[in-house]
């Protein structure tokens, strides 16, 4: 049984996307399900910088069809912090500022930690007991992503492994991939940054091809994969999302 899919860009509202992306005059307020017509995903930066509302969750929920999954970023005071053990009251204060609105279209929240931070087996081991599996009934996915090569490490996957919790696969020319993390991974999370300005669709043909691969090989055994565009060449996000798609749809 292969596992669902979703492939999308980093937020909805940049300013470039009015120009690349979405239709002449489509009002700002409708960004957000001209993305959901498109696309299957994304990835919310917001969070990662400031508290939301309930009601923002609710509005972003009901903007987009069934199917549709938000990504989001962990709060920086959980994961921007001298000892990532100490993080858990940001934790908590994360989960309850009302992402629970989001329902079954809560897709995985993305633990990024600071380019500097090194890896140290009894902090990391600390901080991933501190994502709980489920926030008032609502079941939880958790992903985290190191950026320093000190992360690549037999002991840190380990712990991902029995923690339940994704490493983030990432396809960038500054921060190291962990390819190893992927086995035994309860899902796939990859954020491919890597998008030049010069092509249209932001990736080569072969290079979306490839990726396409990749995601057949990696849900065939079920697992649910979340694939987001981000940075590079950011306005050609949305375009190589959508050639994405139409690649892994041509089976």
């Amino acid at each position: 049984m292969s596992g669902k899919v979703h492939i999308g860009i980093g937020g909805w509202s940049y300013e470039p996307w009015q120009e690349t992306f979405y239709p002449k005059g489509l009002p700002k307020a409708r960004q957000l399900a001209y993305v959901g017509e498109h696309l299957t995903g994304t990835e919310i930066n917001a969070t990662f910088y400031r508290r939301q509302s309930p009601a923002s969750f609710a509005k972003w929920r009901d903007a987009v069809p069934d199917g549709f999954r938000f990504a989001l970023k962990g709060s920086r005071y959980c994961t921007n912090r001298k000892d990532l053990s100490e993080a858990g009251e940001g934790v908590e204060n994360f989960l309850a500022q009302g992402l629970i609105e989001l329902g079954d279209k809560l897709g995985p929240i993305n633990w990024q930690l600071a380019a500097t931070k090194k890896f140290d087996a009894d902090e990391i081991a600390a901080f991933l007991a501190l994502l709980p599996p489920k926030h008032e009934g609502l079941t939880l996915r958790h992903a985290i992503e190191p950026r320093h090569e000190s992360f690549d490490d037999p002991a840190f996957y380990d712990l991902a492994r029995k923690a339940g919790v994704a490493v983030v696969l990432a396809d960038s020319r500054k921060y190291p991939a962990f390819e190893k993390a992927l086995d035994g991974a309860p899902f796939v999370y990859a954020r491919l940054q890597n998008a030049q300005g010069k092509l249209e669709q932001g990736y080569p043909d072969d290079e979306i091809a490839h990726w396409a691969g990749r995601i057949r090989e990696w849900s065939q055994d079920g697992r649910e994969v979340f694939v987001f565009f981000i940075n590079g060449s950011k306005e050609r996000a949305p375009a190589a999302a959508m050639a994405l798609i139409a690649k892994l749809g041509e089976d």
